[in-house]
């Protein structure tokens, strides 16, 4: 280094090691946890691959991921992992997000109520339902609230503008029309990855069965899994932490199979459906407009 030459500092850039999460349990009670990855993934016991597609700075399409302890789920805006006792939420500044927090305080809160013995008959139904099939619902609920209320914003936008284009061609109303097609097929994309995995789940018992967490956790809380290996939740090998966990997977399944099992499995089937429902009208909603653009 020459006498008179300054070191300049270099900012180094490092990966993001804690995210701000909000937690909502089953009084609607939210508690915000500004904590890292590694707490999250002890907390809700899942991998490092499936905390990883909720990781806002990096990209991930729609995702239902049903696992042992948890419910991993990457809709969009809203990116949640849901266990039998809480929901935690990924805190962020768009403010999509903030009915869909609204609700969740809500809706779990009035299914708390409810278990103290209210007499609303509305309400007393809503609390039959497992605390994560009435925090999946209100999870799907919003982001296809929010893909109709998106897909109705372009579709009002769509006619007069193509109306100005149909009166006067200019370079102007041409792009204009050209960034509504090109919204409306992004649109298109979002809702047609989350009916894939809608329809994914729905064709596979066993996976709606994954949902089902309180059954699998009272499952494990018997003699006979408690007295099994413990998990080992950061796995030396990722192909011998994915075999311990079907391992365990299958004799939790094995020591809780009753014949309620069943009707498990048509409750969350039949949520699965209604929102898959939902969004095959937003899905032929957005078609209508995109070939009037067309």
């Amino acid at each position: 280094m020459l006498p008179n030459e300054e070191l300049v500092p270099v900012k180094r850039i490092t990966p993001q090691s804690s995210w701000s999460w909000i937690s909502i349990d089953a009084t609607g009670k939210k508690t915000v946890l500004d904590v890292d990855k590694y707490v999250i993934m002890h907390r809700v016991q899942i991998h490092a691959r499936d905390l990883r597609i909720l990781d806002p700075n990096l990209f991930y399409p729609s995702a239902i991921l049903g696992r042992e302890r948890a419910i991993v789920l990457n809709l969009e805006h809203i990116k949640a992992i849901i266990t039998a006792k809480e929901v935690l939420i990924q805190d962020s500044s768009d403010e999509n997000l903030i009915p869909t927090l609204e609700e969740f305080q809500t809706r779990l809160s009035v299914g708390n109520k409810a278990h103290g013995g209210q007499l609303d008959g509305d309400v007393v139904e809503e609390d039959e339902s497992a605390f994560e099939f009435r925090a999946l619902e209100v999870a799907l609920e919003a982001i296809c609230s929010f893909l109709a209320a998106r897909t109705i914003e372009l579709e009002k936008s769509a006619y007069p503008a193509l109306d100005e284009l149909t009166l006067k061609l200019t370079s102007r109303n041409l792009l204009r029309v050209c960034k509504l097609k090109s919204s409306m097929t992004r649109l298109t994309a979002q809702v047609q990855k989350i009916k894939d995995e809608l329809e994914q789940l729905l064709e596979d018992d066993e996976d709606m069965a994954e949902l089902y967490l309180s059954r699998k956790l009272a499952g494990a809380s018997s003699p006979a899994i408690d007295s099994g290996e413990h998990i080992n939740w950061y796995p030396t090998s990722p192909t011998i932490g994915a075999k311990i966990s079907r391992a365990k997977s299958h004799l939790v399944r094995s020591a809780t199979v009753r014949g309620d099992d069943k009707n498990d499995v048509e409750e969350v089937e039949m949520l699965l459906e209604g929102t898959l429902y939902a969004n095959r009208q937003n899905f032929e909603q957005i078609n209508r407009a995109t070939r009037v653009c067309g």
